[in-house]
């Protein structure tokens, strides 16, 4: 199955309407902003994106400790490379197939608590 990780930007896989929905359950209810990067749904906390999906993946922005234990975690796929070569480093992916539900939650929960530690940015001018 493709996960749409690594994949070159022309090659971007389409998400399923699963993942969008596991998506939307988890931020509902936060005080993150829904946005739309590439074609898929990600969520932004003061400004700093910290969650997303990403083809048939979730993506998860989180502090180095937390990156060090989960990276070994089954269902985690490894450093998010949205682009192959272009490593984004304080995040990590998962299937969005993962048979562990309790992993995605806690990896938002973590991420969204990091999120919260950062400092806020503007909102850039256009």
């Amino acid at each position: 199955m493709e996960t749409g990780i690594g994949e070159s930007m022309d090659k971007f896989v389409k998400s399923s309407l699963a993942i969008k929905e596991l998506f939307s359950a988890l931020v509902e209810g936060t005080d993150c902003e829904r946005k739309t990067m590439f074609g898929y749904p990600v969520a932004f906390m003061r400004g700093n994106m910290f969650c997303g999906v990403f083809g048939e993946s979730l993506f998860f922005r989180l502090p180095e400790p937390d990156r060090e234990e989960f990276l070994g975690r089954c269902g985690v796929i490894g450093p998010f490379e949205p682009v192959k070569g272009r490593t984004m480093r304080e995040y990590v992916a998962v299937s969005g197939a993962s048979e562990s539900r309790s992993l995605i939650e806690e990896l938002f929960v973590r991420s969204l608590r990091h999120a919260a530690t950062l400092p806020g940015k503007e909102a850039k001018k256009r």
